[in-house]
């Protein structure tokens, strides 16, 4: 990986304390409003080697997964895969992953961060009968992000060519100038676009291959900046002991007929007696303000401001607001800053009564 960022510096890569890159330089003075513009009517390529990836193996893996998780997988197949929430006992959510089901596997792409606190939570329900064995992958691994309408563009001059519809998460095992990948559809955020596991010696050359073939660079300012403007809930602030994945807005990873698994009971109470007391919303703001700053309309405070960035067309934020206060075109005060509730793509609300 170090190989890595030293290319990634020769490109104009600027770097956090953790060696993450968070943009890269270019001729004009913005760099990040020009990968924004690229997301919309281009392809721009973005670095998640920082987020965790985790290993499930052995006979009893899908049962295994399939009752500690909100989704199903106990008849998906090789090269399937989907979005799917880790919670406690009572539905607080841990984090939210997509695992690729392969020919002998699951693996769990978990946020940054959260690899091993995930890893000693599975560990902690492995019984010594069940036949399950974990392996942690973070860094062993590359993660690369293809984001954008052009972004099937870009594979094709590289002679990767996927069946077109694919579900989101679905993947194929790629041969590339004699480099084995794994390219999955879906971006990681609600973006057309693909996600690619790259084997860490051949991540000079993917990422290389994948800049000469038009792909614009970016960092995870960027990827911040779309995170909140999609809605996708990230751990410690969307996703932490307060709230449950319905709030959060994930009911499409959630298989409400599956049975018994952690945190089934109290979710089926919630969607069979209509029990959400709030939801996340997107939050179009007049200036930044402060996370953790409340939520008002009038007098009355309605919610809690989870995240916040700025971008070229202003401030952006995502925030819990009571169910009841109302919905999407709400107008509300966050600190000194005026808002109104906005929907975002990634997330989804309703009572639904089939699989998610």
């Amino acid at each position: 990986m170090q190989a890595l960022k030293e290319v990634q510096q020769s490109q104009g890569g600027l770097f956090n304390d953790q060696g993450v890159p968070l943009s890269f330089e270019r001729d004009t003075d913005n760099h990040d409003t020009e990968a924004l513009a690229a997301a919309s009517t281009g392809a721009v390529l973005c670095d998640r080697s920082h987020w965790g990836l985790i290993e499930l193996t052995g006979g009893d893996r899908l049962r295994f997964l399939h009752n500690q998780t909100t989704n199903t997988f106990t008849q998906r197949q090789p090269g399937e895969g989907c979005h799917t929430v880790f919670v406690t006992s009572t539905a607080r959510t841990i984090d939210l992953t997509t695992v690729y089901v392969t020919d002998d596997s699951l693996i769990i792409l978990t946020s940054p961060g959260q690899d091993q606190r995930l890893l000693d939570w599975m560990d902690r329900y492995i019984f010594p009968a069940d036949q399950v064995a974990l392996k942690n992958l973070t860094g062993e691994t590359a993660i690369f992000s293809l984001m954008g309408p052009g972004s099937s563009a870009v594979l094709t001059q590289l002679g990767i060519d996927l069946e077109p519809d694919l579900p989101v998460a679905h993947h194929n095992v790629i041969d590339l100038n004699g480099t084995t990948l794994r390219v999955a559809l879906g971006s990681g955020l609600n973006l057309p676009g693909y996600t690619l596991l790259v084997p860490a010696v051949a991540a000079v050359q993917v990422w290389q291959a994948l800049a000469a073939a038009g792909a614009t660079l970016a960092g995870e300012a960027l990827w911040q900046q779309l995170r909140i403007m999609q809605g996708y809930p990230a751990p410690g602030a969307e996703l932490t002991d307060d709230y449950n994945p319905l709030e959060a807005g994930l009911w499409q990873t959630i298989s409400f007929d599956k049975g018994c698994y952690i945190g089934q009971e109290t979710i089926a109470r919630l969607n069979t007696y209509q029990g959400v007391k709030q939801q996340l919303w997107g939050i179009e703001l007049t200036a930044p303000v402060a996370v953790g700053t409340p939520i008002t309309v009038g007098d009355d405070k309605v919610g809690l401001l989870t995240s916040v960035v700025a971008t070229a067309t202003g401030a952006r934020g995502l925030g819990y607001i009571r169910t009841k206060a109302g919905g999407a075109g709400l107008a509300v005060t966050v600190g000194s800053s005026s808002g109104v509730t906005v929907d975002v793509p990634f997330l989804s609300r309703g009572y639904l009564n089939a699989a998610g």
